[in-house]
């Protein structure tokens, strides 16, 4: 396997409408135009070569599914057991590229993490229905410091404050994948200019402002409630900081985000 560093290219995403408890006043949303760009696997700019040896330690593989769907199995290639569609995932599944975070690499097999309930939910796929990448990037959140930091290849670059979900509506802990960026029509309105939907949902919510409850990592018109336990379930970051994180590093769907209770 040929190891590739991926950083994903900013896409102008989406409808909020399944982005999950994150507040209780949403803001109206609406959907892109049809000529509106998106990130897929074949756009990734800035792929270069492996890392050095003693930082692969920090690299996480990324699958790229090849279709619209994967089917996904219970054991290393066994029958298929379910279908991950991602219609059923994304919020804009024809702009978006379905991806998975790979748990474990055997020769005919991959065991990835999968973007459904419960979480934490795992599965394996076929090699061949997926193009492998690699990126040394990945989010720590610490729900109890209320801070979030980006690690480059083991390194932290970046430590941001953040607001987590309340007592009633935690932010669950677990590992966790990107599975899209969503830019919300209203860049100063309830999610900020962006917001990443993670591969997880609220332990409570089976729903939220029509849409599945999907934790996410956003902005916020907010800016006070920064630091607290306050969000339905989402992480919340400064404006400022969310810019940062999409336009400076480029975080490629797929990395991992770890959230630590």
């Amino acid at each position: 396997m040929r190891w590739q560093r991926l950083r994903v290219a900013v896409g102008t995403l989406v409808v909020l409408a399944s982005l999950a408890a994150c507040s209780s006043t949403p803001d109206p949303t609406t959907s892109p135009s049809p000529s509106t760009p998106s990130a897929t696997a074949s756009d990734v700019p800035g792929i270069t070569a492996s890392p050095a040896p003693d930082v692969s330690q920090y690299t996480s593989t990324i699958a790229y599914v090849k279709g619209t769907s994967i089917a996904v199995s219970n054991t290393p290639g066994g029958k298929t057991t379910r279908t991950v569609k991602a219609e059923d995932v994304l919020t804009v599944p024809d702009k978006t590229p379905l991806v998975l975070l790979v748990k474990t690499i055997q020769k005919d097999a991959l065991e990835v993490y999968l973007p459904v309930r419960p979480n934490g939910t795992t599965g394996w796929v076929d090699p061949a229905d997926v193009t492998l990448y690699s990126t040394d990037m990945q989010l720590d959140v610490y729900h109890a410091s209320h801070t979030m930091t980006l690690s480059e290849a083991g390194v932290v670059v970046a430590t941001y404050s953040i607001a987590t979900g309340k007592d009633k509506l935690p932010t669950p802990g677990g590992t966790y994948f990107i599975r899209e960026l969503l830019a919300p029509p209203n860049p100063n309105g309830t999610y900020g200019p962006y917001a990443y939907g993670l591969s997880g949902y609220s332990p409570v919510l089976d729903n939220f402002n029509g849409g599945d409850a999907v934790i996410g990592i956003h902005g916020t018109d907010d800016p006070s409630s920064i630091g607290k336990d306050i969000s339905h379930g989402c992480i919340r970051m400064h404006n400022a900081d969310i810019t940062e994180l999409v336009e400076k590093w480029q975080l490629p769907l797929g990395a991992p985000v770890y959230i630590h209770k």
